[in-house]
């Protein structure tokens, strides 16, 4: 992270700091030419007999600088001269030739270790590095003072030679390398255009003049760009449109000159992300080392992973505040400021720093979980059309391999049209046209987990554009193997997946009696609900929600076994919001209110929801309490009014709720009036219950428009 953080420093054309560079050296110590001596020497060492594809001759030339200090520190070093009893204009310079070689290190690893579409990319702007540190060699040099320090003749010399070539020295830009440059903006105006480039062109250019040989390392050329847009800066060439266009197009590239067959190890191995070695678990971490205040979330007062900039202009960690907007809070934790909108700007100068002091002590740091999200949001924003072709272009190559590659090639086609539907609406638009759905259902079937698991994601990333979801119901078999998924799918995923997609399905009113009419579909659902992860449980809890929205739909959520997993997720802090909001709509009708009565568990986990749920869980509970009264007859009321607690919740409700949570209490309240029973728990009310009988006695009619849970569907 130190590199990243000193080519950052050179490329805004500003000098970096010492404390940049993490240095482990005191550099007023008596060691400094030691120290100079080393660094030289790592310097030469690395990079004289390393070759560079781009940069070439920038590159020998900066090494060539490097070995003539190299040969002066060595003089210094064997010579009686230490740095005790150099001058002090001496002492200075050296300290100063400290930072030149070690930006000379960090600017030719870069150039060695970046990807070559990068390096070409930024052709130009390389080039002007390597001049502005010659500039500073050649200034450094025009005032050490030579003439001070007994140096030998030959060593004189080399000095004096090294201070006349760094003067005479020009910017160089390797016209080669410009013309590749070049030609590869060439190839994306192409597609701007409407053309697709000549297939012997574009292998030319990947394959003989970029030595791109095989999918693997073109693989790696895309990963390296996608970073790049990732961590965009705005004032940055080429902007992040073109970044996107020159990522589809050697994405198309990459399976029109390579193929599609691969290693299926390989494939299953990239599809599990590993975790990476850790020197110190992030427990024990924690245990020896103090984390910065400014590097800790003022929520949850753990480090930040992923610190995000709200309104008020406040940071906290994504997942913290996230949680906080969720539970229908308006207001910044830290100052109490109302939240002008809930948007969340990355903080990436502060996640650098952390990544920085996480690298030197040793603190293991995993990358954030929305960081495919960030990709997504850059990637999808102001789409060029060159973009768009060259997407368009490698869904017609993957949809071929799909309808009759091997079996290796349609898994690895499925993965790609997975990645390739998360990114825009167009992308989802024109893989659907262009044939894909009928070959992913084929796929679902199929004995390759990865294959199963790709497609199903893939068909959930298209089902987020409202025309694929008719596409996917339409197709026959669809539906039934997206449950056979849900019900017997090879993964974990490959299920939970399943589950988004029938939730994603419900979205459109007339697909919700169709899938819960589906065989095993409710039954399914539950299970993952009951037994399933965290996750799994958040996409099966919102896909009843949807389900439950439609009355006929009551019945089947009771025969399936829907109505006790509900009522089992209101001890569930992660899905109980969505679990009451679905039981408040089931209870609507009498035979569900019956089927919710008959679980024993059902009154007291919606009344310790009204206790210690989110703002909209207390909604939903006071709500699911209501219903229950109006339609489940006398002997739900009386369950209902006799839980302990309850009077004091509703008064509390009825002052701190939200608008809607206000009305139903009020309602509920006006039951307690009407109701005949003497030994019915009155005390307690005082206001609200005065509040209760002086409100509108009209019963909302909407069915699902007074249940209120938070939805959304994530691209994977």
């Amino acid at each position: 992270m130190a590199s990243g953080a000193i080519f950052s420093s050179l490329r805004r054309r500003r000098s970096p700091t010492l404390d940049a560079f993490l240095a482990p050296v005191d550099l007023s110590d008596v060691a400094l030419v030691q120290t100079l001596l080393c660094v030289a020497r790592e310097i030469v060492s690395c990079f004289s007999k390393r070759c560079f594809f781009f940069q070439r001759k920038n590159s020998w030339s900066l090494i060539r600088r490097v070995e003539a200090f190299q040969l002066l520190l060595e003089y210094l070093h064997d010579s009686d001269s230490g740095s005790s009893c150099l001058p002090p204009t001496t002492v200075l310079c050296l300290k100063e030739l400290y930072l030149l070689l070690y930006r000379s290190k960090i600017l030719l690893d870069y150039c060695a270790q970046s990807s070559k579409l990068w390096l070409l990319l930024q052709n130009d702007s390389i080039s002007g590095h390597f001049h502005d540190l010659n500039q500073e060699i050649s200034t450094l040099l025009d005032v050490f003072p030579v003439k001070d320090v007994l140096l030998s003749k030959d060593i004189r010399e080399q000095v004096e030679l090294l201070q006349k070539q760094s003067r005479r020295a020009k910017l160089f830009i390797d016209m080669k390398d410009d013309a590749l440059r070049i030609r590869f903006f060439s190839f994306l105006d192409e597609f701007e255009n409407g053309r697709i480039p000549d297939s012997a062109e574009l292998r030319s250019f990947y394959v003989e003049k970029l030595q791109i040989v095989d999918a693997d390392s073109c693989r790696t050329e895309i990963e390296a760009l996608e970073e790049q847009i990732v961590n965009h800066e705005g004032d940055i060439e080429p902007t992040i449109s073109v970044l996107n266009g020159l990522v589809a197009m050697t994405r198309y590239c990459r399976f029109l000159l390579f193929g599609f067959e691969e290693d299926e190890l390989g494939l299953e191995n990239r599809s599990q992300k590993k975790p990476k070695k850790r020197l110190i678990t992030r427990e024990i971490a924690e245990t020896f080392f103090t984390v910065p205040k400014d590097f800790s979330c003022p929520i949850s007062l753990d480090l930040m992973r992923d610190p995000v900039i709200i309104s008020t202009g406040q940071t906290y960690d994504r997942s913290s505040i996230s949680r906080w907007m969720e539970e229908g809070h308006t207001t910044c934790p830290k100052t109490g400021q109302m939240l002008a909108h809930t948007r969340l700007v990355p903080n990436r100068a502060l996640r650098n720093l952390i990544v920085q002091w996480c690298t030197a002590h040793g603190v293991p740091l995993e990358p954030p979980e929305v960081m495919d999200a960030m990709g997504e949001a850059f990637a999808s924003a102001c789409p060029t059309k060159a973009a768009l072709e060259a997407n368009r272009a490698t869904a017609k190559l993957l949809i071929q391999q799909l309808a009759g590659g091997s079996q290796a090639g349609k898994t690895v086609a499925a993965r790609e049209i997975r990645l390739l539907a998360k990114t825009g609406k167009e992308n989802r638009a024109f893989i659907a046209e262009a044939g894909a759905i009928p070959y992913l259902r084929n796929l679902l079937s199929s004995p390759n987990a990865v294959a199963q698991e790709n497609s199903v994601t893939a068909l959930l990333n298209l089902s987020i554009f409202d025309k694929n979801k008719s596409r996917i119901m339409d197709e026959e078999g669809c539906l039934g193997s997206i449950v056979d998924v849900l019900r017997f799918g090879h993964t974990t995923e490959a299920k939970e997946n399943a589950a988004a997609t029938l939730f994603s399905l419900s979205a459109v009113h007339d697909y919700k009696k169709i899938i819960a009419d589906e065989i095993g579909a409710v039954e399914a659902l539950a299970g993952l609900l009951q037994e399933g992860t965290p996750r799994g449980k958040k996409d099966a809890v919102t896909a009843l929600f949807n389900l439950s929205t439609h009355t006929e739909n009551c019945v089947r959520m009771i025969e399936a076994g829907a109505v006790t997993a509900l009522v089992g997720a209101l001890g569930n802090e992660g899905v109980a919001e969505e679990a009451a909001g679905a039981l408040a709509l089931i209870v609507r009708q009498p035979i569900g209110a019956k089927a919710v009565v008959n679980e024993e568990a059902a009154v007291a986990g919606l009344i310790g929801m009204m206790r210690c749920g989110t703002p909209r869980g207390k909604e939903n509970a006071v709500a699911a309490l209501l219903e229950l009264c109006r339609s489940g007859g006398s002997a739900a009321t009386e369950r209902v009014v006799k839980a302990p607690a309850l009077a004091g919740l509703l008064q509390t409700l009825l002052f701190t709720g939200t608008k809607r949570a206000r009305r139903k209490a009020a309602s509920l309240a006006r039951v307690f009036q009407r109701c005949e029973h003497a030994s019915l728990p009155y005390g307690g009310l005082g206001v609200g219950y005065a509040f209760a009988s002086n409100s509108t006695t009209t019963r909302d009619t909407s069915f699902a428009g007074d249940v209120s849970v938070p939805m959304s569907i994530s691209v994977l």
